[in-house]
């Protein structure tokens, strides 16, 4: 990834998940203003993206490929291979105020 251009946002944030356990998921949370790209630099994992109407399922499973999370978006990640290292790329600081982390407060808002 090279310059500004490359994301449809300024990074402010990075960071990485690593070391989750066999039948461990992670997540279950949206974001108000944040956006995300998540690349799995090493192994695998699965999400789950559901924007209020539609869910879908994406598995992150190859380093040259990302998947870019806009706000608004509840995001659950499931099935991490044991080497899984997902790289997360944000366009906020941390915040704890814009999570969303019931899934009723989130359909209610969307």
């Amino acid at each position: 990834m090279e310059g500004a251009d490359a994301l449809p946002f300024e990074v402010k944030r990075v960071y990485y998940i690593y070391g989750t356990k066999q039948g461990v998921s992670r997540g279950f949370h949206a974001h108000l203003k944040l956006k995300q790209v998540l690349v799995a630099v090493k192994g695998s994992c699965v999400m789950l993206l559901d924007d209020g109407k539609n869910k879908e399922v994406v598995t992150l499973d190859d380093p040259s490929q990302a998947i870019m999370i806009d706000s608004l978006i509840w995001r659950e990640m499931h099935d991490f291979s044991e080497d899984c290292v997902l790289l997360c790329l944000a366009s906020e600081e941390y915040t704890e105020s814009d999570y969303i982390r019931s899934y009723d407060d989130f359909k209610n808002i969307v």
